[in-house]
Protein backbone atom coordinates (compact mmCIF):
# COMPACT_ATOMS: atom_id res chain seq x y z
CA UNK A 1 0.00 0.00 0.00
CA UNK A 2 1.38 3.40 -1.00
CA UNK A 3 1.85 5.96 1.76
CA UNK A 4 -0.32 8.84 0.51
CA UNK A 5 -0.74 12.20 2.23
CA UNK A 6 -4.16 13.36 3.39
CA UNK A 7 -4.15 15.96 0.61
CA UNK A 8 -3.55 13.28 -2.04
CA UNK A 9 -6.40 11.19 -0.66
CA UNK A 10 -8.71 14.23 -0.58
CA UNK A 11 -8.01 15.07 -4.23
CA UNK A 12 -8.38 11.39 -5.16
CA UNK A 13 -11.71 10.92 -3.37
CA UNK A 14 -13.04 14.38 -4.24
CA UNK A 15 -11.29 15.41 -7.45
CA UNK A 16 -11.78 19.02 -8.51
CA UNK A 17 -12.65 20.14 -12.03
CA UNK A 18 -13.43 16.75 -13.57
CA UNK A 19 -15.26 16.76 -16.90
CA UNK A 20 -15.26 18.54 -20.23
CA UNK A 21 -15.50 22.14 -21.41
CA UNK A 22 -17.63 22.97 -24.43
CA UNK A 23 -15.48 24.67 -27.07
CA UNK A 24 -12.28 24.88 -24.99
CA UNK A 25 -9.54 27.31 -25.99
CA UNK A 26 -6.89 24.66 -25.47
CA UNK A 27 -6.89 20.88 -25.01
CA UNK A 28 -4.01 18.45 -24.54
CA UNK A 29 -3.81 14.69 -24.15
CA UNK A 30 -0.81 12.70 -22.92
CA UNK A 31 -0.16 9.13 -21.90
CA UNK A 32 -1.62 5.92 -23.19
CA UNK A 33 -4.20 3.46 -21.93
CA UNK A 34 -1.74 0.76 -22.96
CA UNK A 35 0.73 1.89 -20.29
CA UNK A 36 -1.94 2.46 -17.66
CA UNK A 37 -2.15 6.26 -17.48
CA UNK A 38 -3.80 8.80 -19.76
CA UNK A 39 -4.81 12.41 -19.15
CA UNK A 40 -6.75 15.00 -21.13
CA UNK A 41 -6.70 18.59 -19.87
CA UNK A 42 -8.65 21.52 -21.32
CA UNK A 43 -9.01 25.18 -20.45
CA UNK A 44 -11.03 28.31 -21.28
CA UNK A 45 -9.58 31.83 -21.07
CA UNK A 46 -11.35 35.00 -19.93
CA UNK A 47 -11.16 38.40 -21.64
CA UNK A 48 -7.84 39.09 -19.87
CA UNK A 49 -6.31 35.85 -21.22
CA UNK A 50 -6.34 34.24 -17.79
CA UNK A 51 -7.50 30.66 -17.21
CA UNK A 52 -11.18 31.05 -16.34
CA UNK A 53 -12.10 27.38 -16.37
CA UNK A 54 -10.13 24.13 -16.53
CA UNK A 55 -11.28 20.52 -16.62
CA UNK A 56 -9.59 17.15 -16.85
CA UNK A 57 -10.36 13.53 -17.58
CA UNK A 58 -7.91 10.84 -16.54
CA UNK A 59 -7.50 7.11 -16.49
CA UNK A 60 -5.03 6.08 -13.85
CA UNK A 61 -4.20 5.50 -10.22
CA UNK A 62 -4.89 7.64 -7.15
CA UNK A 63 -1.73 9.69 -7.78
CA UNK A 64 -2.74 10.41 -11.39
CA UNK A 65 -6.19 11.61 -10.35
CA UNK A 66 -4.88 13.65 -7.41
CA UNK A 67 -2.08 15.23 -9.47
CA UNK A 68 -4.49 16.22 -12.23
CA UNK A 69 -6.97 17.66 -9.73
CA UNK A 70 -4.24 19.62 -7.94
CA UNK A 71 -2.85 21.05 -11.17
CA UNK A 72 -6.26 22.37 -12.24
CA UNK A 73 -6.61 24.17 -8.90
CA UNK A 74 -3.10 25.60 -9.18
CA UNK A 75 -3.53 27.13 -12.64
CA UNK A 76 -6.97 28.74 -12.25
CA UNK A 77 -6.75 32.50 -12.65
CA UNK A 78 -3.22 32.40 -14.05
CA UNK A 79 -2.01 33.50 -17.46
CA UNK A 80 -0.67 30.78 -19.73
CA UNK A 81 2.89 31.98 -19.11
CA UNK A 82 2.36 31.76 -15.36
CA UNK A 83 0.69 28.35 -15.62
CA UNK A 84 3.41 26.79 -17.77
CA UNK A 85 6.05 27.69 -15.16
CA UNK A 86 4.46 25.28 -12.66
CA UNK A 87 6.73 22.25 -12.39
CA UNK A 88 5.87 18.65 -11.55
CA UNK A 89 7.84 19.15 -8.32
CA UNK A 90 5.47 21.97 -7.31
CA UNK A 91 2.46 19.75 -8.05
CA UNK A 92 3.88 17.06 -5.76
CA UNK A 93 4.65 19.63 -3.04
CA UNK A 94 1.08 21.01 -3.30
CA UNK A 95 -0.15 17.48 -2.56
CA UNK A 96 2.12 17.06 0.43
CA UNK A 97 4.43 14.74 -1.49
CA UNK A 98 4.03 11.65 -3.66
CA UNK A 99 5.63 8.20 -3.32
CA UNK A 100 8.84 8.12 -5.44
CA UNK A 101 7.33 5.44 -7.69
CA UNK A 102 4.40 7.74 -8.46
CA UNK A 103 6.22 10.95 -9.37
CA UNK A 104 5.56 10.27 -13.07
CA UNK A 105 1.91 11.17 -12.38
CA UNK A 106 2.86 14.77 -11.59
CA UNK A 107 5.05 14.85 -14.70
CA UNK A 108 2.07 13.74 -16.80
CA UNK A 109 0.07 16.75 -15.56
CA UNK A 110 2.80 19.16 -16.63
CA UNK A 111 2.94 17.49 -20.05
CA UNK A 112 -0.83 17.70 -20.54
CA UNK A 113 -0.83 21.40 -19.67
CA UNK A 114 2.04 22.04 -22.10
CA UNK A 115 0.16 20.16 -24.83
CA UNK A 116 -3.03 22.18 -24.14
CA UNK A 117 -1.12 25.47 -24.33
CA UNK A 118 0.52 24.34 -27.58
CA UNK A 119 -2.93 23.46 -28.94
CA UNK A 120 -4.18 26.98 -28.10
CA UNK A 121 -1.15 28.68 -29.64
CA UNK A 122 -0.68 26.56 -32.77
CA UNK A 123 -3.87 24.54 -33.29
CA UNK A 124 -1.86 21.32 -32.92
CA UNK A 125 -4.31 18.61 -31.84
CA UNK A 126 -1.89 15.66 -31.83
CA UNK A 127 -1.65 13.46 -28.77
CA UNK A 128 1.75 14.54 -27.48
CA UNK A 129 3.39 14.60 -30.86
CA UNK A 130 6.87 13.21 -30.40
CA UNK A 131 7.78 12.75 -34.06
CA UNK A 132 10.59 15.25 -33.81
CA UNK A 133 11.94 13.74 -30.58
CA UNK A 134 14.27 10.79 -30.20
CA UNK A 135 12.29 8.13 -28.35
CA UNK A 136 14.49 6.38 -25.79
CA UNK A 137 11.85 4.21 -24.08
CA UNK A 138 9.59 2.64 -26.69
CA UNK A 139 7.50 0.81 -24.06
CA UNK A 140 6.18 4.11 -22.66
CA UNK A 141 7.02 6.53 -25.48
CA UNK A 142 9.45 8.65 -23.45
CA UNK A 143 11.76 10.90 -25.44
CA UNK A 144 15.35 11.91 -24.73
CA UNK A 145 14.25 15.54 -24.37
CA UNK A 146 11.70 14.57 -21.71
CA UNK A 147 14.25 12.49 -19.79
CA UNK A 148 16.77 15.34 -19.86
CA UNK A 149 14.15 17.88 -18.73
CA UNK A 150 12.92 15.77 -15.81
CA UNK A 151 16.44 14.91 -14.62
CA UNK A 152 17.41 18.59 -14.68
CA UNK A 153 14.23 20.03 -13.12
CA UNK A 154 14.18 17.49 -10.28
CA UNK A 155 17.93 17.08 -9.69
CA UNK A 156 17.70 13.32 -10.20
CA UNK A 157 20.84 11.28 -9.59
CA UNK A 158 19.92 7.61 -10.12
CA UNK A 159 18.42 5.46 -12.86
CA UNK A 160 15.64 4.28 -10.54
CA UNK A 161 14.65 7.91 -9.89
CA UNK A 162 14.40 8.54 -13.64
CA UNK A 163 12.11 5.50 -13.97
CA UNK A 164 9.96 6.67 -11.05
CA UNK A 165 9.54 10.13 -12.59
CA UNK A 166 9.07 9.16 -16.24
CA UNK A 167 8.36 5.39 -16.38
CA UNK A 168 11.26 5.15 -18.85
CA UNK A 169 13.10 1.87 -18.30
CA UNK A 170 10.20 0.36 -16.39
CA UNK A 171 9.07 -1.98 -19.18
CA UNK A 172 11.34 -4.37 -21.05
CA UNK A 173 14.42 -2.62 -19.66
CA UNK A 174 16.34 -2.51 -22.94
CA UNK A 175 16.62 1.29 -22.77
CA UNK A 176 18.15 1.42 -19.28
CA UNK A 177 21.69 1.63 -20.67
CA UNK A 178 20.74 4.61 -22.86
CA UNK A 179 19.02 6.31 -19.93
CA UNK A 180 22.08 5.78 -17.73
CA UNK A 181 24.27 7.34 -20.43
CA UNK A 182 22.03 10.47 -20.50
CA UNK A 183 22.06 10.60 -16.70
CA UNK A 184 25.85 10.24 -16.51
CA UNK A 185 26.28 13.07 -19.02
CA UNK A 186 24.03 15.42 -17.04
CA UNK A 187 25.67 14.46 -13.72
CA UNK A 188 29.10 15.17 -15.23
CA UNK A 189 27.90 18.58 -16.43
CA UNK A 190 26.44 19.27 -12.98
CA UNK A 191 29.72 18.31 -11.28
CA UNK A 192 31.69 20.53 -13.66
CA UNK A 193 29.43 23.48 -12.89
CA UNK A 194 29.79 22.93 -9.15
CA UNK A 195 33.58 22.66 -9.49
CA UNK A 196 33.61 26.01 -11.26
CA UNK A 197 31.36 27.66 -8.69
CA UNK A 198 28.26 27.41 -10.88
CA UNK A 199 29.84 29.59 -13.59
CA UNK A 200 30.46 26.89 -16.15
CA UNK A 201 33.74 26.04 -17.84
Amino acid sequence: MWNYSETVMDHFRNPRNVGKIENPDGVGTVGSLACGDALTLMFKLDENKRIKDVKFQTFGCASAIASSSALTEMIKGKTLEEARKITNKEIAEYLGGLPPQKMHCSVMGSQALEAAIRNYQTGDTSVRNLEDDHIVCTCFGVSENEIRRVITENNLTTLDEVTNFTKAGGGCGQCRGAIQKILDEILAQRAELEKNGGKGA
